[in-house]
């Protein structure tokens, strides 16, 4: 009962819910195209996507700097009944065909076949990330 109640506090939230809507349309995602599909910050899709690791529903991989996420076969029958119903529930919603195009938009826009460290919104963060590692060595 205790996976069961840990599952359903995972999925009880709207972020959550719209990430895991955006794997189950994409085989993997870097945290940039979460941020720009949802319009969250860097941290917000981090801390999101942690905790759908910590819950066993993603997986990451690092390229680099970079996280992708991707989410996971899921082997609780519990789940598995439960994400495909997510699926068929939430496909019928006019905000999860909105989600998925702002997806589509982003990713149109990206040039897949070079390190996502080169787009712009990877870019600005790195380059930010820099400038901050930077300023305190300076400091010092």
């Amino acid at each position: 009962m205790k996976d069961a109640a840990h599952f359903f506090k995972v999925l009880a939230d709207e972020v959550r819910l719209k990430i895991i809507w955006l794997l189950l349309h994409h085989e993997e995602l870097c945290v940039c195209d979460v941020m720009a599909a949802l319009g969250i910050t860097q941290s917000k899709a981090s801390r999101h996507l942690a905790t759908l690791k910590h819950a066993g529903l993603v997986t990451d991989r690092k390229d680099g700097l970079w996280s992708y996420y991707a989410l996971c076969p899921v082997e609780d029958e519990l789940a598995k009944t439960h994400i495909a119903l997510l699926r068929r529930s939430l496909a019928d919603r006019p905000d999860a065909s909105a989600l998925l195009k702002a997806l589509y938009r982003w990713l149109s826009g990206k040039n897949r076949s070079v390190a996502c460290a080169r787009d712009a919104a990877c870019a600005a963060n790195a380059t930010t990330k820099k400038a901050t590692t930077r300023q305190r060595g300076a400091a010092r």
